[in-house]
């Protein structure tokens, strides 16, 4: 069906053509009844065929109409978009070429005959249309993108941005011109023709020209705060968005776009506040829980989480992701069994993945079944070399190694540790856990003193690290040098440590200091009983020996 302007109301109905002669030549009135009677005719006969289905009767129908009365302009830009829709080039200008040459002739007129001209490859002509467009509306923007489009389609991007920042210098535009050039800079922006320190401060000045016009309405504020989104404004856009969401309540997605400014600045509570608004709001929407159980991982809430994610999953059932992030979680609690359960349900619904394969191997690890569990992480690898090459990271390798050497298989698990190194030299997780592990096997110390150290020059206050280095010197027998070390380690623990202080009390023993050392253990058996640790207590003299 035509638009409202074509095919209903009174403004529908062709206007009577104009003509100059008209009251010196009485010929000049007959042909202009004659015309306007022929306008008439054809309009109507559209009107029949639209209202039958048959668009494309309708729009010869339509042109006919136009051509006999190009003055009549809502019918001849009706018909000039529905013929550059079709392909019609040819027809368009035909038409266009009439109606422009009317003495009252707008601009939107130019501007047509310039699309047409530009789908005819008739580029000069379309430049020239587009030109005689910008000067009658200079306030138009559709002008200036056309034929900024169009230079660039001809290779002058230099003119193409000129073009841009001509429409940049108008003056008393209102702020939907203003966001409507930004998009079109940020367009450009995205072509390997242009930088970004080109384009962005561009972009910047256009919207921040919108903003000061402190525009009302809603659809062209979200654009705003949308625009300053692309352009990496974030604070910007999160206090066009914070005015809707107080004005415009309803508007939809705007708590959501809130959550993604959020998420992505690191603000994970302010993301959790718009996220559980979103939830109230809309309690059966899968994705919300999603990112409120990701959300709460992040922030160590595992039972939080995954109560999320299971109500995620009872909401959406076929979401393979969730399966993957309960068994993660569960695999995080110590709960194997748990973990296996879901990824059960993950191997009956869908297909073997590197994930699958990888959480179903540290699961089997978890329950002491290394046989099964290092066959799972071996088809994690065969299948990510086959179809993800991408997942055998570091990390991959960093968890493999680590899963190898809770198993006791130290061959294995160094194996891996060194190809996690390999890929990423300066992890020092990795470092540290690969030296450690030597260290308190007794093997390979200077190796692992090395690693250890390097370890610590990248994470000087990490607790852990600094144990590992103390435990490495005191196997090395340099008990004096350990010391240090772990009391500086613990001056950095977040929460009482019970291997730290075990570490503690076995070189404060070795230094023959012997109420140190009982002291040591006696914090570490306060933490956590450990029967070794006992029994090192129960070793020391009388003096020494007092219960924790």
């Amino acid at each position: 069906m035509p638009s409202r302007s074509v095919a209903q109301g009174k403004s529908a109905q062709p206007a009577p053509a104009k003509s100059r002669r008209a009251a010196k030549d009485p010929l000049s009135v007959d042909e202009a009844l004659e015309k306007r009677v022929q306008a008439h005719a054809h309009f109507a006969t559209g009107l029949v065929y639209d209202l039958n289905e048959k668009p494309e009767q309708a729009l010869e129908e339509y042109w006919q109409s136009a051509l006999a009365n190009p003055g009549y302009e809502p019918l001849v830009l009706e018909v000039a978009r529905r013929l550059v829709q079709s392909q019609k080039s040819g027809r368009a200008i035909e038409v266009l070429t009439k109606a422009v040459a009317q003495p009252e002739a707008t601009g939107m007129v130019d501007a047509w005959l310039a699309l047409a001209y530009a789908q005819a490859g008739k580029s000069d002509l379309a430049i020239a249309a587009n030109r005689a467009a910008i000067k009658k509306m200079p306030r138009g923007l559709a002008a200036y993108q056309n034929l900024a489009q169009l230079y660039l389609q001809n290779s002058r991007t230099n003119e193409a941005l000129q073009v841009l920042d001509e429409a940049a210098r108008q003056s008393s535009v209102n702020a939907e011109f203003l966001i409507g050039l930004a998009e079109m800079f940020s367009k450009f922006g995205r072509l390997p023709l242009f930088s970004g320190e080109i384009v962005k401060p561009r972009v910047l000045t256009a919207l921040d020209r919108a903003a000061k016009l402190e525009p009302k309405n809603v659809h062209t504020l979200a654009k705003l705060a949308d625009g300053y989104v692309m352009a990496g404004e974030s604070g910007k856009a999160e206090q066009v968005y914070l005015q809707l969401l107080k004005e415009y309540p309803e508007f939809p997605a705007i708590r959501e776009k809130l959550a993604n400014i959020y998420l992505r600045a690191g603000k994970k509570e302010q993301a959790s506040q718009q996220l559980e608004a979103i939830r109230r709001e809309n309690p059966t929407d899968p994705q919300t829980y999603f990112f409120l159980g990701s959300l709460a991982a992040e922030e160590k809430k595992l039972d939080q989480a995954t109560e999320y994610f299971e109500t995620a999953l009872r909401l959406d059932p076929g979401r393979e992701q969730l399966y993957y992030a309960l068994a993660e979680l569960k695999l995080i609690l110590k709960k194997p069994e748990e973990a296996l359960a879901r990824l059960e349900q993950a191997r009956a619904k869908f297909k073997l993945n590197f994930v699958l394969e990888f959480y179903t191997g540290l699961a089997h690890i978890q329950l002491k079944k290394y046989g099964e569990g290092n066959a799972y992480i071996t088809s994690a690898e065969v299948v990510a070399k086959a179809t993800d090459p991408g997942r055998l990271n570091h990390h991959f390798y960093y968890q493999v190694g680590s899963a190898y050497e809770r198993s006791g298989d130290l061959e294995q698990a160094e194996k891996y540790f060194q190809k996690c190194l390999e890929l990423a030299p300066n992890y020092a997780e990795a470092m540290n856990y690969l030296g450690y592990m030597w260290a308190e096997k007794g093997m390979k110390l200077e190796q692992a003193r090395t690693l250890i150290e390097k370890a610590v020059q990248l994470e000087p206050k990490n607790a852990a690290f600094l144990d590992s280095m103390g435990w490495v010197l005191f196997k090395l027998n340099q008990p004096k040098e350990a010391l240090g070390y772990l009391l500086k380690a613990i001056e950095h623990i977040e929460k009482p440590d019970p291997t730290i202080y075990d570490h503690l009390g076995d070189v404060y023993a070795d230094l023959k200091q012997m109420d140190q050392a009982g002291e040591a253990w006696r914090k570490s058996l306060k933490v956590e009983k450990n029967e070794k640790v006992q029994k090192k207590l129960d070793s020391l003299p009388a003096a020494g020996q007092s219960r924790p």
